[in-house]
């Protein structure tokens, strides 16, 4: 078999390669050894920003170009980026004022081109008041408003490499990429199907490393990265009642609590990251530290560890910088030639993917003389399958049997962790998720064949992630985590002065 590119990474950058290369006439394979967006395309914040806390930093350029690639979503992809405000409250005796933010923001609107999901405006105490009744008002200026957007990270891999496949790329998950050899005419490449143990090779033109934070594992690579960590929390709405995105800050960090149908997003955390890269995990550590600053600004919600429905934590693929905190790190992309036709991709972010896709595949077609036409993602829909199918969205959709069956018959759902987690996030939403597991495993069990045996070993996998994600909610519990003041915090909740350079 022969390829012209290889795409190692099913995640949203890797998904981005394979789209952008095979709507270009390239021919293109992409392999992904575990599922597709199993790594940190499903682990985040779910945010398209601009990365207003860039602007306190200086780093115009790269507000710029993330801004103008949010709005470029809303337009290839309008059910996967929803508009959403967020509040900024503001606090006297503090190095962020509320006619600084003001400035900002509104700076923030002229980077988006004039094309932002919404018009930045400020609001008084009393205003913020009536918005946002639940917030803590001791000392307040009021607050500041902007937009960003609202995405469902692994629903955009999903639909991105659908839309690939569709332009004629070959996709396979649970194919590990395992040796290359260089070739007088470019690579001969040794796969693995980690499902049966099962090898094949191929050569392929050139090669495109976007395994984030596992590339420097293979030996072509030349990145260094300074993995950092990232976790979030799901509660039920009615505990945390935020119309808009509220931003929550630390003495050095922002924060998030974002509105999700009937639950609401908490996170998130910014730390170095040395430990296994399959699978990081929300610790006590994290959980309390992100419910003792929501609770610093949501005091009456006093939330505690019994409230934490779900947890998840990603990790970062930042390019390597020993100095500085972990928050201070540029999330700006780098596209590096290791070797003659290996490019590493590094760095970025989920809401430039489709950027850094377009400047990789130029650099590869361009320096293999490949017959390739310019980029197109910038303007037809990603439209990887039947509209009339409610699968894909912001939100999860309703569990149903005739769901589960596209998942498996359309997007190469072969375990049940792949739908419960990646492709409908039901196992962070549902209100029995367990109860709703069993159901899936069934339903895929008969499209698949899957006999007793198989089905109880899907069960107790999926069993067993679930009570790795909630061990820190209920380790958290047993020690009465949540709900307890910061040290410093005064009776009236006041917000501590933020230092200058912290991250907005």
């Amino acid at each position: 078999m022969r390829t012209d590119l290889l795409v190692i990474g099913g995640g949203v950058v890797g998904a981005g390669i394979a789209r952008d290369a095979a709507m270009r006439g390239v021919n293109t394979l992409l392999v992904e050894q575990a599922d597709f967006a199993s790594g940190t395309s499903s682990r985040s914040s779910r945010l398209l920003h601009g990365g207003i806390r860039y602007l306190a930093q200086g780093k115009l350029p790269l507000v710029l170009e993330a801004s103008r690639e949010k709005c470029l979503l809303r337009q290839v992809s309008p059910h996967l980026a929803e508009p959403l405000p967020f509040l900024f409250p503001t606090y006297k005796r503090t190095m962020w004022p509320r006619w600084k933010l003001a400035v900002g923001v509104r700076i923030y609107d002229l980077l988006c081109g004039r094309q932002n999901f919404g018009r930045s405006s400020h609001l008084s105490a009393d205003g913020l008041r009536q918005v946002l009744p639940a917030v803590e008002l001791s000392d307040s200026t009021g607050a500041v408003r902007y937009f960003d957007g609202f995405t469902n990270d692994a629903r955009l891999v999903l639909d991105t490499l659908a839309s690939a496949a569709k332009h004629g790329a070959d996709i396979h998950n649970y194919t590990r990429f395992k040796a290359a050899v260089r070739t007088a005419t470019g690579w001969r490449v040794t796969l693995e199907c980690t499902r049966t143990g099962a090898s094949r090779e191929l050569t392929c033109t050139g090669i495109i490393n976007a395994t984030g934070v596992w590339s420097p594992q293979l030996a072509q690579s030349d990145v260094k990265i300074r993995p950092t960590k990232g976790v979030h929390l799901v509660v039920c709405r009615a505990r945390l009642e935020v119309p808009e995105a509220v931003v929550v800050t630390d003495d050095s960090r922002v924060l998030f609590a974002i509105p999700w149908g009937d639950r609401t997003i908490l996170g998130t955390t910014d730390t170095d990251y040395d430990g296994p890269l399959d699978d990081p995990a929300c610790d006590a550590n994290d959980l309390a530290y992100i419910l003792e600053h929501v609770n610093r600004y949501f005091p009456h919600a006093n939330l505690t560890a019994d409230d934490v429905l779900s947890t998840w934590a990603g990790l970062r693929p930042l390019v390597a910088d020993p100095n500085g905190k972990p928050s201070d790190i540029s999330r700006k992309h780098e596209i590096r030639i290791a070797q003659p036709g290996w490019w590493d991709v590094t760095g970025g972010k989920l809401t430039t993917y489709r950027l850094i896709a377009e400047q990789a595949v130029d650099r590869a077609v361009k320096k293999l003389g490949l017959d390739a036409g310019a980029c197109r993602t910038s303007e037809p829909l990603i439209d990887g399958a039947p509209a009339e199918v409610p699968y894909s969205g912001c939100r999860p959709p309703a569990l149903s049997k005739a769901v589960v069956e596209h998942f498996v018959r359309n997007e190469w759902a072969v375990h049940l962790t792949d739908i419960m987690i990646r492709r409908s996030s039901w196992t962070h939403y549902l209100e029995a998720p367990e109860e709703a597991a069993e159901k899936v495993a069934v339903w895929m069990g008969k499209l698949l064949g899957w006999d007793a045996e198989h089905l109880a070993s899907e069960l107790g996998h999926y069993q067993i992630w679930r009570a790795r994600s909630r061990a820190c909610i209920d380790q958290a519990a047993e020690s009465r985590i949540g709900g307890t003041p910061l040290h410093g915090a005064t009776q009236a909740g006041i917000v501590p002065a933020i230092p200058q350079g912290a991250s907005l």
